[in-house]
């Protein structure tokens, strides 16, 4: 192997006296393709038993090696094209800007570490005021160290596993991948321009004659305070175990002793999220087809904040307040989802999810009858047929019989009338959005599988496991990533993060950065809340 070759695959080595010209990158780039045919010839003209296995770990190597010679051809042959038609002096933003030395950078990529050289334009005016590297803007490289695609790959599997698990599995398909510090902060780069991407993305093309939006809670842990000052605290010094076995009897003797918890204490510290989904249906014959163009928002600001962001998409998809289409809001009776679905969709109709309302019949039939009855199991079949048949004042009137039937002394009567009475109320104040029988003729929603299942793959699934204790505005960008991960815009979305640092580079002359230690705020309303 070359000693350009040599010295590319080193990551904190002195810099080379003599820059490689792009001849002699050339003629390296041809010494590498011809070691690659002569790997394969080798092999394949071997003695005895080979196996593809070993044939292919060892091609992989030394095509890797070639790569790693033509990115560094690719950047000199750039960076001599740009200077060719560069200007030996550059303004911009009312600056001056003059040519320094030549400086060498080693860059991480796909392929593993390569080293290149280019010019740095310096702000004359006084030392240490800055400059930019033309090459670096020209070609979007930020000043990361990182390849965008090795970060951009990395954030991606930081969505579908911890930030440990996500640098282990990039570290067998990248020969050096970024550590597991880098990873969470370009999770927290990237989750900086999540909302401007809601925002700006246009309406989807193809919708239907029906919006349907279903929205849902789901609580993440996260740290208490007692936690976070832990955490944030000065590291206190341990005595070493004496063997691995005693490494957490060791570590947990420098613990403060905690309460018991008392029943009904929680332990998550679980703060909500609130996540919308919507999607449209189109009518063919007499039923509605669907679900077309489906998106999902979700974020850890107050529930005011999805309704806004709902409200906004359905206006851009043509779904106004008097556009007089049909728009439907399903949620599980939550008081607060109902108050400003009202709010800001009052030309929709609201529709409480039927599986909901009939764990709510279970409850009741349980004040009336014995747990695991026939007879329990016949009367909410009974109360489900009239459920979907549109008869709910038949059911409420006999919730009302049977309510005033239950003495109100006796060993357990207080219990059944107060779950009874409860399931009573409950009905009764959300009966206008029980027209089962009705949707069923519409062939409009009845439930919300579809949100429900959407908050388990969203939230749950990344975001709640066990010992997990996140920081709201840091889950939030995890948040916001997977829901555009699973809009199936994770690729649009990460050029459009690109090409806006890369603009804003050009613009200001400066060296642009995804990496973020900060997490972004979290979104505010337009009203409070």
């Amino acid at each position: 192997m070359s000693k350009i070759i040599q010295f590319s695959l080193r990551r904190n080595t002195e810099p080379q006296e003599a820059r490689p010209t792009v001849e002699g990158l050339q003629e390296e780039v041809r010494a590498q393709a011809h070691a690659v045919e002569a790997l394969a010839v080798d092999w394949a003209g071997r003695e005895g038993p080979v196996t593809f296995k070993e044939f292919e770990a060892a091609l992989r190597l030394v095509v890797f090696s070639l790569a790693r010679v033509v990115v560094m051809l690719f950047l000199a042959g750039r960076e001599e094209a740009l200077m060719r038609r560069h200007p030996s002096r550059v303004e911009r933003d009312g600056r001056q800007f003059r040519p320094a030395p030549a400086q060498s950078r080693a860059l991480t990529t796909l392929f593993g570490v390569v080293r290149y050289w280019r010019i740095y334009f310096r702000e004359t005016g006084g030392d240490d005021r800055g400059g930019f590297h033309p090459l670096d803007q020209e070609l979007g490289l930020t000043a990361d160290r990182f390849s965008w695609n090795v970060l951009s790959s990395g954030v991606w599997l930081a969505l579908r596993l911890s930030f440990a698990e996500a640098r282990t599995a990039l570290m067998r398909f990248i020969p050096d991948a970024p550590s597991t510090e880098v990873v969470e902060q370009a999770v927290l780069g990237f989750g900086r321009h999540t909302e401007e991407w809601f925002e700006k993305q246009p309406p989807p093309a193809g919708d239907g004659e029906v919006l349907v939006m279903q929205f849902d809670s789901k609580g993440a842990p996260t740290a208490t305070e007692e936690e976070l000052k832990r955490r944030r605290g000065p590291r206190r010094q341990r005595q070493p175990a004496a063997s691995r076995r005693h490494a957490g009897r060791t570590r947990r003797k420098g613990y403060s002793k905690k309460e018991r918890r008392k029943k009904g204490d929680k332990s998550k510290n679980a703060k909500m999220a609130t996540l919308v989904i919507m999607y449209t249906l189109r009518r063919e014959g007499g039923q509605l087809l669907g679900p077309h163009n489906r998106r999902q928002y979700a974020s850890f600001a107050p529930k005011r904040r999805a309704f806004e962001v709902a409200r906004r998409e359905a206006d851009k998809r043509g779904f106004t307040r008097t556009s007089g289409k049909t728009v439907q809001i399903v949620t599980d009776g939550d008081n607060d989802l109902a108050c400003y679905a009202t709010e800001y969709f009052p030309e929709a109709i609201l529709t409480i999810d039927v599986m909901h309302v009939i764990e709510k019949l279970w409850t009741a039939g349980e004040s009336l009858n014995p747990e695991g009855s026939p007879e329990l199991q016949q009367w909410v079949e009974l109360q489900k047929e009239r459920l979907y048949g549109g008869q709910i004042p038949a059911i409420l009137d006999e919730l009302r019989q049977r309510l005033a039937a239950i003495p109100k002394t006796g060993p357990g009567n207080k219990g059944k009338r107060e779950r009874l009475g409860q399931v009573l109320r409950y009905l009764e104040k959300r009966e206008a959005k029980l027209n089962y029988a009705e949707l069923l003729a519409k062939d409009l929603e009845i439930g919300s599988g579809m949100v429900e299942g959407a908050v388990k793959n969203i939230i749950a699934k990344r975001c709640d496991h066990g010992g997990m204790r996140w920081i709201k505005e840091r889950v939030e960008a995890i948040l916001q990533l997977r829901c555009i991960d699973a809009n199936g815009d994770w690729d649009a979305f990460s050029n459009f993060v690109h090409d806006r640092l890369q603009s804003h580079a050009a613009l200001h002359a400066t060296r642009h950065r995804l990496q973020c230690s900060t997490p972004a705020p979290l979104p505010t309303c337009a009203e409070a809340a």
